[in-house]
């Protein structure tokens, strides 16, 4: 089919996302109606939409299966132990780099980005009023600092390109920590450059969290999940004994629970988890529908012919790709999905490997996820009750280090 009926497909969806229609019927409609501009009959049409969100299920299911690490460490409250144990063991000297650091912990160890800012925020907005700091520098140092985590984390996005590259989980993320690290210091940096700009917190507009030197698990106990994960998923490249992530998640799920003595939470902890990653699954299953139509379009071939037009290599198209997909979906792990299933033939074919085509992927759909047509948008303002035409302001140093994080992993796995 044409490229031109995929685009206009896409612009329809887009349209409709940002008219706050369910993303996921967008996308269907957005591929319905792409094939039909394009040429396709609807039999055929159907057959690569079932096809498309054929390719998106053994991702659906590691990721539900996210779910129970994800749940167990909001639930126990190791989630919200990690990051207060590290805002409070840096101090108000260092408050930005420990923002920065509890974001980037909490979404590496499989917590969702826009749960991790919702976690450390409340410390984070006390320890910035004592602090002087402003409310914008506070979330701008948690939502880099997620961003920098969610590259290199066994959330949703990485799971999800991983997947459509055929790649080992462990290796993508191993592949973005060189982007990552600059990541939180391109990050630090911006947020204390803005750290006088906008409102000034102060103790009486901060509410005081709850001391958790005397409530929740210890430390190590809180970190054992995490380590337990991600010690599974190292076995392959460390021992070449392959754990599936969706063994591998759920196993640092259960450790956590029994570590921390929390057996009666299990239910509410898989509740939890099956209620933050049943969105995602579901967002798949759009994002699927769309990929089928767009990967049987000749819309990559107009994408090669826009880059040999502007001279630049056919690598950069992994990140480009990531990027006007997240600009387009306002999430991560749709962008990362769809550019993964649409465009990671043509990125191996000019000689790409897999691991490096998914890692460039992954950062490029950091760069665009927080526009005001997804969720992150709105769940990170009202996690430090800004208002909407403040948290606007934050959008262009966002996008920055979005951009950041996609350029060094450009550089890093070219």
């Amino acid at each position: 089919m044409t490229g031109i009926g995929a685009l206009i497909g896409l612009a329809v969806g887009i349209f409709l996302i940002i008219r706050k229609f369910n993303p996921a019927y967008s996308m269907i409609l957005a591929a319905v109606l792409g094939g039909v501009i394009g040429g396709l009959d609807l039999n055929t049409i159907v057959k690569q939409i079932f096809e498309g969100v054929g390719d998106m299920v053994p991702a659906i299911v590691r990721i539900l299966s996210a779910g129970v690490l994800s749940g167990a460490l909001v639930k126990t409250g190791s989630a919200q132990r990690i990051a207060d144990s590290i805002i409070r063991g840096l101090g108000a000297r260092n408050v930005l780099l420990a923002l920065a650091l509890a974001a980037f912990l909490l979404t590496l160890s499989g917590v969702f980005v826009d749960v991790a800012v919702i976690t450390a925020a409340p410390i984070g907005l006390a320890v910035g009023a004592k602090a002087g700091l402003s409310r914008r520098c506070i979330l701008l140092a948690l939502v880099g600092g997620g961003k920098a985590g969610n590259v290199v984390s066994p959330n949703p996005n990485t799971i999800s390109v991983a997947e459509q590259f055929g790649a080992d989980l462990s290796d993508v993320m191993l592949a973005n920590w060189i982007p990552a690290v600059v990541g939180v210091i391109f990050t630090v940096f911006l947020a204390w450059l803005i750290s006088r700009r906008g409102l000034i917190l102060t103790e009486e507009m901060t509410e005081h969290p709850t001391d958790m030197q005397s409530k929740g698990p210890h430390l190590w106990a809180a970190l054992c999940g995490p380590v337990v994960t991600l010690a599974l998923l190292a076995l392959r490249p460390l021992a070449g004994i392959k754990i599936d992530p969706f063994l591998a998640l759920p196993a640092g799920g259960l450790a956590c629970i029994v570590v921390t003595l929390n057996w009666s939470k299990l239910r509410e902890s898989l509740d939890y988890g099956l209620s933050k990653m049943s969105g995602v699954a579901i967002l798949l299953v759009g994002t699927g529908a769309l990929a089928g139509i767009m990967k049987n379009s000749t819309l990559k071939d107009m994408v090669l012919s826009f880059l040999n037009w502007t001279h630049l290599p056919e690598v950069t198209l992994a990140p480009v790709s990531g990027i006007l997909m997240s600009a387009a979906t306002g999430s991560t792990t749709a962008a990362a999905t769809v550019a993964g299933n649409s465009f990671s033939a043509t990125i191996m074919a000019a000689g790409v490997s897999a691991v490096a085509g998914a890692a460039m992927i992954n950062a490029g759909a950091t760069v665009m996820d927080q526009l005001p047509h997804g969720s992150f948008f709105h769940a990170t303002a009202g996690s430090v009750q800004m208002p909407l035409s403040e948290r606007l302001k934050l959008v262009p140093l966002e996008t920055a280090i979005g951009f950041v994080l996609a350029l060094t992993s450009l550089l890093a796995n070219m």
